[in-house]
């Protein structure tokens, strides 16, 4: 019995850990920045995260999983949140209204790939993708959004 608590505890701390290694970025420009820098597309993830079961469904069956952890080390992360339970910060409220309305997000969880395109001195988003919940774990979800990803 003792060896079972101590393996539940052991895979626990590793998931625990997985979820920690995450780097979510909250201010899209600062995003844009990190991904001229890194070359590496944008991860835009419209969520409810304090309401949508199937956004919460998401970040526990596929985000807290290992094989995303590493995968998402080709992204840079970007979550767009519409809590209703808290409140944001004014200008990130209307930062995400504002790229919900230009995505035209309708659902939750809604996961858009792009990448920023310097145009002079404007910045243009250019779609790679979209995709929202996806059943199978990890591996399916990957499936999908690896056909956006650049090779």
């Amino acid at each position: 019995m003792n060896k079972i608590i101590l393996y539940f505890v052991f895979f626990w701390s590793l998931q625990t850990l997985s979820a920690q290694e995450l780097k979510w970025q909250t201010d899209i420009n600062k995003a844009i920045e990190l991904s001229t820098q890194s070359k590496k597309p944008l991860m835009l993830f419209f969520t409810g995260s304090d309401w949508c079961g199937w956004c919460i469904k998401l970040q526990k069956e596929v985000f807290q999983k290992p094989e995303f952890v590493e995968w998402s080390k080709k992204v840079i992360l970007v979550e767009l949140d519409f809590p209703k339970k808290m409140q944001l910060e004014a200008s990130l409220k209307q930062q995400n209204d504002q790229l919900q309305q230009i995505f035209q997000v309708q659902g939750f969880p809604t996961i858009w790939f792009v990448s920023p395109q310097k145009n002079g001195t404007q910045i243009n988003l250019q779609q790679l993708g979209n995709t929202g919940y996806v059943a199978g774990g990890p591996e399916k979800w990957l499936e999908v959004v690896n056909q956006f990803m650049p090779k």
